[in-house]
């Protein structure tokens, strides 16, 4: 027998989980997904990519401004009985009463291998934190902020030249299996949930402006970590007289540079960064100019020698 579910979800991210849950029969009576939101330069207002599949795939959508004290939105879940709640990104803290609500608890699915990386930004953290294996965790929502206990994990691994933006739709589509996997599991009394190592937690808070400024103090490596998780935003930015500088692109060097400080070597651009070691800059932008290549930024503001970035 297929279970009844309402989703509740909100970014690309969780796309292939719906679509997964609608291609394995299970009967998803109800999405829930942010309002539609002002986005780009024009402001346009634009429907969430979960509200978006799920329109494309004819299910019931409902977008309230707020949840925990909604009665309308409260009888609505009630009366619908889920035997599951599936939340994957939804961006709301989900309530107790919806906790207590369906028989096999609220199910979610988490971009890390849990209980490493608890937060809202688990793909860009691993990334800027260097790991070589990161992975997603279906587990049972309680009040915690990603504490409840673990239903099923895979692993997978971070390829050198991943970013934040390569890796997730990767992690998306095996965790879109998973959480099938781990429903089937649970309606078949397999699985046998386990509860959460706190003293191994570590946290992936929101990512914030500042959190992609550069500190050339740190090691090179550390630095390029950083850049590739921190793609699209906040990005790796510094200052360059006195504009803003994205690093979009770079790669080590193994030139003896002093922190923070420019070196030209032909159409190469490079900077020193902490523990003796240096990067190739090769692809940036200006405050209000387009990317471009290192060499064109070289030829165009012909940075000397001992010019500073930061």
């Amino acid at each position: 027998m297929s279970l009844d579910l309402v989703f509740c979800g909100t970014p690309r991210f969780a796309v292939p989980t719906l679509e997964k849950l609608v291609a394995a029969d299970f009967r998803v009576h109800l999405v829930v997904t942010q309002p539609d939101r002002p986005k780009g330069r024009g402001l346009e207002v634009v429907a969430s990519p979960v509200k978006q599949c799920a329109l494309h795939l004819n299910l019931p959508i409902t977008q309230p401004d707020r949840i925990k004290t909604n009665n309308d939105f409260r009888e609505q879940l009630m009366a619908l009985k889920p035997d599951a709640i599936i939340v994957v990104g939804y961006g709301r803290i989900i309530p107790q009463w919806m906790l207590d609500l369906p028989p096999l608890g609220n199910i979610n699915l988490h971009a890390s291998l849990l209980p490493k990386y608890r937060g809202a930004a688990p793909i860009q953290w691993a990334i800027a934190q260097g790991e070589s294996v990161t992975g997603v965790t279906t587990m049972r929502i309680d009040a915690g902020l990603d504490t409840g206990d673990i239903l099923q994990q895979r692993e997978l691994a971070i390829a050198p030249d991943d970013t934040a933006e390569t890796l997730a739709p990767r992690l998306a589509s095996i965790g879109a299996d998973l959480v099938v996997e781990t429903l089937r599991g649970l309606q078949a009394g397999s699985i046998h949930p386990c509860p959460q190592d706190n003293l191994r937690a570590t946290l992936a808070p929101i990512l914030k402006k500042e959190d992609g400024f550069v500190d050339f103090t740190r090691s090179a490596d550390d630095i390029l970590n950083r850049i590739r998780g921190f793609q699209p935003w906040p990005g790796a930015h510094t200052k360059f007289r006195g504009k803003g500088l994205q690093i979009l692109k770079a790669r080590r060097a193994d030139d003896a540079i002093p922190v923070g400080e420019l070196k030209i070597r032909a159409d190469q651009l490079l900077v020193g960064c902490g523990h003796d070691t240096s990067l190739e800059l090769q692809e940036i932008q200006v405050e209000g100019k387009k990317r471009s290549m290192a060499r064109d930024f070289v030829h165009g503001y012909r940075p000397q020698a001992g010019e500073k970035l930061g």
